[in-house]
């Protein structure tokens, strides 16, 4: 049995049931956000990782040889592959997300097919048994530790053909007179609605922008369509390690007759140009964890990606205190607006 000591909670729990993958084929998908999975295409006859978060799809894409891997977030499978044995679902924070990926996957199952959840119990994993009733008569809850619980299923009921469309949470935006329709997927920030750190910051821009921007964190894509709407002279680049906020941010995008180009990049990872303008609402989670380092990160770095006389400008919650970061960073930074939640800050170079 591998070593435990780098692996997260819901792994370490999953390693007390290995014989529940030995020997089949697997499809895993979810929260990963360990090694676990190079340890598993060993124990497995086959196995397919479906990564939602790029940082671990690229940290892990060359160490799993044995492995198909897929950054998506509509899996497709192929005409001639075999159906698996097993589906396994590290549980994201939205439940909408476990739906969303319980009937995009089960359609690649066999007849029978195992299906097994594993999660934090502060998460809510002991309350998504409910979701597997579409497909399953009866789960139970098979192991528990680590502060974590592992539901076991098989898969009993006919199940449907999987349409995204069907998922994509559509509304409507009117800010300054810019009327938007956003895209939205389960497993995206603030997932059918404008959050309100996103509106004060739409509500407190300069009034003329050109040359290239950055959206760091696009999510759906609101901030960047907004300011292609306003100012089409714009060329932007919106980046997310989300693979639900790209696919969203592209729909979006579809949605408003508007261009740019979306890809995936941890922070600046695969940024390779300076900008006029850096914009961000920062994410402040990972996963199902609060973490500022990506935010921290992205603040630390961006004056290496701005032009001369380019700006930066952020939204963020009130209690979050990026002004320490910013001064070290900039030599000065504005609040351009607050509210009593939030606070829009910039920076020049």
């Amino acid at each position: 049995m591998a070593s435990a000591q780098n692996y997260s909670n819901p792994s370490q729990v999953l390693q007390r049931n290995e014989s529940l993958f030995s020997g089949k084929s697997i499809l895993v998908a979810g929260n990963i956000d360990d090694d676990y999975p190079i340890h598993l295409q060993n124990i497995a006859s086959s196995s397919c990782f479906c990564f939602n978060d790029y940082r671990y799809y690229d940290k892990l894409k060359n160490k799993l040889p044995l492995s198909s891997i897929h950054f998506t977030a509509d899996y497709q499978g192929k005409e001639d592959q075999e159906k698996f044995d097993l589906l396994l679902i590290y549980i994201p924070k939205a439940k909408t997300e476990i739906a969303y990926l319980l009937a995009n996957l089960t359609p690649h199952l066999k007849a029978n097919a195992d299906i097994v959840l594993v999660g934090e119990k502060k998460c809510g994993i002991k309350s998504v048994a409910n979701l597997l009733t579409p497909y399953s008569e009866h789960n139970n809850a098979i192991d528990s530790a680590r502060h974590c619980s592992i539901i076991y299923a098989q898969l009993s009921k006919p199940v449907a053909i999987f349409q995204q469309q069907h998922w994509i949470k559509d509304y409507q935006i009117n800010i300054n007179d810019i009327s938007l329709t956003i895209c939205s997927l389960p497993g995206v920030f603030s997932f059918g609605e404008l959050d309100k750190g996103s509106e004060l910051l739409l509500n407190n821009l300069p009034n003329k922008l050109s040359g290239d921007g950055l959206d760091f964190g696009c999510g759906a894509g609101v901030l960047s369509c907004y300011l292609l709407k306003k100012h089409p002279q714009l060329t932007l680049d919106l980046i997310d390690v989300n693979v639900y906020a790209l696919a969203s941010a592209k729909l979006t995008l579809q949605k408003n007759n508007l261009q740019a180009n979306v890809f995936a990049s941890d922070v600046f990872s695969n940024v390779n140009k300076e900008y006029d303008v850096l914009l961000s609402n920062p994410p402040f989670h990972s996963g199902q964890k609060t973490s500022y380092d990506a935010a921290e990160t992205f603040i630390n770095q961006s004056i290496n990606f701005l032009k001369k006389k380019g700006k930066l400008t952020i939204v963020a919650n009130k209690f979050l205190r990026y002004e320490p970061l910013l001064t070290l960073t900039y030599k000065k930074f504005f609040e351009d607006a607050q509210n009593n939640k939030f606070k829009v800050l910039s920076c020049l170079k």
